[in-house]
């Protein structure tokens, strides 16, 4: 398979079962965006200590995400009735607010704004976030224009807070104080 297939150097894509669309087409800004936060998460992954144990499940739980990304990118670029063989679940949003409540119970209590900051890896997760919530506008504009699983959209959701807390935690547990909002 050839990475270069020149059916695109005219500014149009396929969709999976779906014919043609112009690559500035919501559906590929969607899953464009799902791309490049799965290369964040690729690049936050590498701010990770090898020696923080504390932070390994963190680890497992992103390389998760980098597969779900997939499954979000196939169910997008899919049209018609027929899903893709890659869906996100029930299971897989419940498995990242168990995540979410797991490192919530080990943060200090939120009193004030907290600004993107801390350690490397915090930092990274809190651009990730962003990226997720930019992601999820897409979507969210996508489902209005055409019938997607909603649980893609609750899944992008989850995915933001559960990225926001995982920040937090990093900074907890690598001992970095996260920069807080003083006006």
């Amino acid at each position: 398979m050839r990475i270069y297939t020149k059916t695109g150097d005219r500014g149009e894509t396929s969709l999976y079962r779906g014919g043609r669309v112009p690559k500035d087409h919501l559906r590929l800004a969607a899953y464009g965006t799902l791309d490049e936060l799965n290369a964040l998460l690729g690049q936050a992954l590498t701010a990770l200590p090898a020696d923080a144990v504390a932070l390994q499940g963190m680890a497992e739980v992103l390389r998760r995400v980098q597969r779900d990304l997939f499954c979000l990118g196939a169910q997008l670029a899919t049209v018609g009735e027929e899903p893709p063989a890659w869906v996100i679940t029930e299971a897989d949003v419940t498995r990242l607010e168990q995540a979410i409540d797991a490192m919530d119970a080990e943060l200090p209590p939120m009193t004030t704004f907290v600004l993107p900051g801390g350690h490397a890896l915090g930092a990274s997760l809190h651009v990730a976030r962003t990226v997720t919530r930019r992601a999820e506008r897409h979507i969210v504009g996508v489902a209005r224009e055409a019938t997607i699983d909603p649980l893609v959209e609750v899944y992008t959701n989850r995915l933001s807070d559960y990225l926001f807390v995982a920040a937090r935690y990093a900074n907890h547990q690598l001992g970095c104080p996260e920069p807080a909002l003083v006006i």
